[in-house]
């Protein structure tokens, strides 16, 4: 008998492939488009759908849509504005992976019978002595285990990621044989639920925003600032700062001050931009916690960043990640993930830094 196979369909390429290689694989295919919020007039869900109904009918699967907005704007949204507010930078489509992706969808999958579920994600599942490791795709360029590092056991047990061996250039390459739709459509950027509209406008609907001063570490004023939550550690594009008396060089954020309403910057790369360690909590070991409470791995502090050798120590609910390097620009709210290898150990909310 078939197995069953409830796919997330976006609208995008690598869903629309990834629901081709199942089918060809055996498995009983059911397409699934997952509308997350309520779209404005920017927003593309409508053309989203469109084309998940023109690949799901070339494929010949049956599809459906269910609607999650409610689900995640309690979930998700309501934290991200929390973070922000609290002068934090989060990662809301890490969240959205765990409360929604593989939450909300694969729970309505398994009611409706389905063996597994299974997303357009570069990523793999392999089973190890009765434990469920998340490993890296093969395509290192594309691999999105970052993103899936909240991922629990009963979750990956149930989950496939057809495009775990295949190289994006490949995927182009088939549904262009294929011809689907969706061949030739770029890929999604910005936040899960923002998309490409401008993120500083959108903010401005949920959090009040008053203008404040931009100091030096020094606290001399060398500008205004467009609301504290806009801004993350780093930054140095948009700030515009310039033409100050005495002063050279380019401007980076380096610390924030909700209550008093202040950004702080600083003229160089090093300094307080740099940092020794971090902090994580609630940190989510995905096979298990490790027997040795101290051992050094690789980490990563955001996506599209090599990997760094890191010492870990796991202390009282907490993790210590001290690094071998200084680590530039680390960010409250983002999180820390840890790989052994190609294995993604888990990942956990970054809470403080030195």
């Amino acid at each position: 008998m078939k197995k069953t196979v409830v796919v997330g369909m976006s609208g995008g390429v690598d869903s629309s492939v990834a629901a081709y290689i199942l089918k060809e694989q055996g498995y009983n295919v059911i397409g699934l488009f997952m509308k997350n919020w309520q779209e404005g007039e920017e927003c593309s869900a409508e053309q989203d759908f469109s084309d998940v109904s023109k690949v799901c009918s070339s494929l010949d699967i049956p599809y459906y849509t269910v609607n999650y907005s409610k689900e995640y704007f309690e979930k998700v949204f309501e934290f991200f504005l929390s973070e922000y507010k609290s002068g934090r930078t989060p990662n809301p489509d890490v969240l959205c992976n765990r409360e929604i992706k593989f939450g909300n969808f694969l729970e309505h999958a398994l009611k409706i019978g389905a063996d597994f579920v299974a997303t357009g994600h570069y990523a793999k599942v392999e089973k190890i002595n009765g434990l469920y490791y998340l490993k890296k795709a093969a395509d290192k360029n594309k691999d999105q285990s970052y993103f899936l590092n909240q991922l629990n056991q009963q979750q990956l047990s149930k989950v496939i990621f057809p495009l775990c061996d295949i190289l994006k250039p490949k995927v182009r390459e088939i549904a262009n044989k294929l011809n689907l739709s969706t061949a030739a459509k770029k890929d999604s950027t910005g936040l899960c639920f923002i998309g490409e509209r401008n993120f500083k406008e959108f903010l401005k609907n949920y959090i009040p925003v008053k203008k404040g001063k931009i100091l030096t570490l020094e606290n001399k004023c060398v500008g205004e600032h467009d609301g504290v939550m806009f801004y993350t550690i780093g930054q140095r594009k948009g700030l515009n700062i310039g033409g100050i008396s005495g002063s050279s060089g380019r401007w980076f954020v380096v610390d924030k001050d909700v209550k008093n309403n202040i950004l702080f910057v600083q003229q160089n790369e090093g300094g307080k931009l740099l940092s020794k360690s971090l902090i994580c909590e609630n940190f989510n070991f995905i096979p298990k916690i490790p027997e040795n409470l101290e051992f050094e791995c690789f980490g990563k502090f955001r996506y599209r960043e090599e990997d760094k050798k890191v010492l870990v120590k796991i202390e009282n609910n907490k993790v210590y990640i001290e690094f071998k390097v200084l680590e530039r620009a680390v960010t409250l709210g983002q999180y820390a993930v840890l790989y052994d290898n190609d294995y993604c150990l888990g990942g956990g909310v970054i809470v403080n830094k030195n």
